[in-house]
Parts: C-alpha cells; sequence; structure tokens
C-alpha cells in the first residue's frame, strides 16, 4: 500500500509540472481571464466553489477507499452475518441532513453576495453609453459627453464596411444602457464575462437594461450579437478599445473637433488615427474584421 501511494504521489506531480501552468492558472480551473473588476469578483467564486468542491470529493473519496480497504468480508466471517447496522444512528442521521444543507447555505450567500457585486449599479458613472443595437450592427453614443462641433451628441455607428469601436477608458466606473431599434439582440463582450439581452422597448419588457463595470487594463477586445437576430446575425461585431483615461480624454476632444479634410466632425476613426499611439489607437478594429457583403465574391 505505501509503494502505491508513492506512485500515485509521484504520478500526480508529474502530471501537475508537466502541464507547465503558473499557480495563476491552476487556481482559476479553466475559467478565462477576464478584464474587469466584476469578473475578477466571478473568477474567485468559482475558484473557491471549486475548492471546496475537491475537498469535499476528498473526504467522500477517502471514505468510499477507507470503507473498500478496512471492511471487507473476513475470510472466517459467517457468509450469513451481516454488517454493522446504522440506520438508527441519530446523530450520524442528523449529521448526514445537517452537513449537507450547511453547504448548500454557505454556496447560497456566496453566490448571491456575488451577484449582487457584479449587478451593483453606482448613482453617479463616471462614463455612460447609450448602446443601440439593430439589424445588424450597433450605435454608440456618449451623452454625457461634450457635444461635437455640429451641437449633436458625439455618436459611432457601424456600417457593413466598418467594425464600429466602442472606446471606453480604464479604471472608470461605465454604465452601458442598452436598446434595440427592431428584434432582440444581446449585449456580449466576452473578456467582461457578462452578457444581457438588448430588447425593443426595454421598459414595456420590465427589464433591466442598463449595466455597470469597470475595465482594469488597456485593450481590445471582440464584441458581439449572441441573440439570433437574423440573417447576419453572426458579423454582428464590434470592437470595445480600452484606453487609459489621459488617452480617452484626448479622443473625446478630438470627437467634439471638426476635421478639416472633411469639414465634419471627426469620426471615431479619424480621431484615434490623429492620435498616434500605436496599435491601441488603430483606426481600424483588430479583434474582429468587417463581413464581405459582396455575394459574387465565389
Amino acid at each position: 500500500m505505501k509503494r502505491v501511494g508513492k506512485v500515485a504521489a509521484l504520478a500526480g506531480l508529474v502530471a501537475l509540472l508537466a502541464t507547465g501552468c503558473s499557480g495563476d492558472e491552476v487556481l482559476r480551473f479553466g475559467w478565462p481571464v477576464g478584464v474587469t473588476e466584476q469578473a475578477d469578483k466571478m473568477r474567485w467564486l468559482w475558484t473557491w466553489s471549486v475548492l471546496a468542491a475537491l475537498v469535499v470529493g476528498v473526504i467522500v473519496w477517502g471514505l468510499i477507499f477507507w470503507s473498500s480497504a478496512f471492511h471487507r468480508k473476513k475470510k472466517n466471517q459467517d457468509p450469513t452475518e451481516l454488517p454493522r447496522q446504522f440506520q438508527y444512528n441519530v446523530p450520524l442521521e442528523l449529521f448526514c441532513v445537517i452537513t449537507p444543507l450547511v453547504m448548500v447555505c454557505v454556496l447560497f450567500f456566496f453566490t448571491a453576495t456575488t451577484e449582487s457585486n457584479v449587478l451593483d449599479k453606482k448613482p453617479d458613472p463616471d462614463v455612460t453609453v447609450n448602446v443601440t443595437a439593430f439589424q445588424w450592427n450597433w450605435e454608440f453614443d456618449y451623452p454625457n459627453e461634450a457635444k461635437d462641433a455640429n451641437g449633436q451628441v458625439i455618436r459611432t455607428v457601424g456600417s457593413s464596411s466598418e467594425i464600429p469601436l466602442l472606446v471606453l477608458p480604464v479604471g472608470k466606473t461605465i454604465q452601458y444602457n442598452l436598446r434595440s431599434t427592431d428584434v432582440i439582440h444581446s449585449f456580449w463582450v466576452p473578456e467582461f464575462h457578462f452578457k444581457r439581452d438588448v430588447f425593443p422597448y426595454p421598459e414595456k419588457n420590465n427589464q433591466d437594461s442598463s449595466f455597470q463595470n469597470t475595465i482594469d487594463r488597456p485593450g481590445s477586445f471582440v464584441g458581439r450579437c449572441a441573440e439570433l437576430c437574423g440573417t447576419y446575425h453572426a458579423m454582428m461585431n464590434f470592437e470595445v478599445r480600452a484606453l487609459p483615461d489621459n488617452l480617452y480624454r484626448q479622443y473625446i476632444q478630438l470627437r467634439t473637433q471638426v476635421n478639416p479634410a472633411t469639414g465634419a466632425p471627426n469620426t471615431a476613426a479619424e480621431a484615434l488615427g490623429a492620435m498616434n499611439c500605436g496599435e491601441l489607437c488603430s483606426p481600424q478594429a483588430v479583434s474582429t474584421k468587417p463581413f464581405n457583403t459582396d455575394r459574387t465574391i465565389r
């Protein structure tokens, strides 16, 4: 038995080291890396839930092994003799009922607490974005920012030839107000670990059509529609461009100015192109590309 135990421990150690995973990757237990504070809270719930399940599993496996190894039928035992019975052991039965109940209550408490934190909304967010979904693209408005040179709300609208860029600051509380102009869509950025359906007339559908998060690092993250909404549903992509706050402020300032070449306010692509800060300020999406609508391409 000692030899078998040593071999099993060695095999487990080799399997762990051979994966080449870091400690953080092991503790994530397959949970993908998120880019928001809310995603981190969900990851911690997942990690501790898996660890608790493993502890319970180890105890159960140990009891099974112990029973199998040390309570086998003896050679000289009477074949008609029954093993010791426990069906009227009140303390044992109470333990078997109360322990699972406590486990479920603890899991429910931490799940509800995490959900409450993820869905929590501050009364005065730093940035507000109105997200409008339509077949088959997106529009993003910044109602609380300065107006453009024409006195209109800063707005980015996607088209079949251009992926819309949702430019946002890092480290700020952002509120997303969701609405559809036609059918039900779904706002989903995989790195946010959060998805919410986008309804037409959400107030009439009694839907909570807004949520908040805080992006914790710069980058470009693809966004998608996650609700089957028609012919070109799979091509209904956008890109979140998370910038440091100083670059975000520069972007908003450029959106309020007129482009001398066009005589119109700067578009999202023109503003980012004028900033000249590498891939982070690329005027086109880098995480996805437009769908070619030319049906004769083949």
